[in-house]
């Protein structure tokens, strides 16, 4: 979804259904927080495993979201829907073991754990289906699979912005928050998680590259690092991106959902 489509839907979601747009807002808001706070969280904790305690030092373990939130990757996460938080300090001349391998451990530690919570998300979410909506709304719309994908009815009532009652639709309405919340944090983790896969600096995805595959013969100097983040910006707020990282996003979402719903019986 481009900035402008998503600031449209908000809009008429807010002057159709003010209240149910604000109570939107607080699980879109808690879903972000957690999301890039826990992926940071990760970084500095395997660091802190690895024998560097920078990361601890400086108070980065912690959910206090001020420690964490970054302005760009913030916006860029509730505009573009993919973002970034403050990078956790690391010094790796503190690591105790093999350099290369802690490397790796740390910069693929905040994509583990929000691949982790995508999928628990996710899974969660297929489960409380068939307790929150009746049979015939779901097989009335494409089946499971169809319903709860993300072009799907069930998504669109929940997080697009449709307005309007459909607790006559559901078994269990009060059920209908935590589908939300669980849709709504699935979906940011794996988005997060795909886009720190791109290898580029200083994104996780060009540690992993350099340390799993290059074995570390990329070397960064600090104008070189600057000039690689004014390319990432680019990129990011040019739109550039968007299309690639929805496509797999997508794919990979789509594909999961499947996946547990055929294991359910449910697909």
């Amino acid at each position: 979804m481009g900035i402008l489509t998503r600031l449209q839907s908000w809009g008429t979601w807010l002057t159709t259904d003010p209240v149910g747009f604000i109570v939107y807002i607080l699980y879109f808001s808690v879903a972000v927080l957690l999301t890039l706070m826990l992926h940071e969280i990760a970084h500095g904790y395997v660091a802190y495993r690895c024998g560097d305690p920078t990361a601890k030092m400086m108070g980065r373990l912690t959910l206090d979201p001020r420690k964490h939130l970054d302005p760009l990757g913030t916006i860029s996460l509730v505009l573009l829907g993919f973002g970034w938080a403050k990078p956790v300090p690391v010094n790796p001349r503190n690591f105790r073991g093999n350099y290369r391998r802690d490397d790796f451990l740390v910069s693929i530690a905040g994509i583990a754990t929000n691949l982790t919570l995508f999928i628990v998300s996710l899974l969660l979410a297929t489960l409380i289906n068939p307790l929150l909506w009746k049979p015939e709304v779901i097989t009335g719309n494409g089946g499971a699979t169809a319903f709860l994908s993300s072009s799907g009815v069930g998504y669109a009532i929940l997080l697009s912005g449709s307005g309007g009652d459909f607790t006559q639709y559901m078994l269990h309405p009060w059920l209908m928050h935590v589908q939300r919340f669980l849709l709504l944090f699935s979906t940011m983790n794996v988005t997060i998680a795909v886009f720190n896969l791109l290898p580029i600096p200083p994104l996780d995805g060009f540690h992993v590259l350099n340390d799993l595959i290059l074995k570390g013969k990329l070397t960064m100097n600090h104008q070189f690092f600057q000039i690689a983040q004014v390319v990432l910006l680019l990129l990011v707020f040019s739109g550039a991106l968007t299309t690639v990282l929805s496509t797999v996003v997508g794919a990979v979402n789509g594909g999961v959902l499947h996946l547990f719903l055929l294991l359910e019986g449910a697909a």
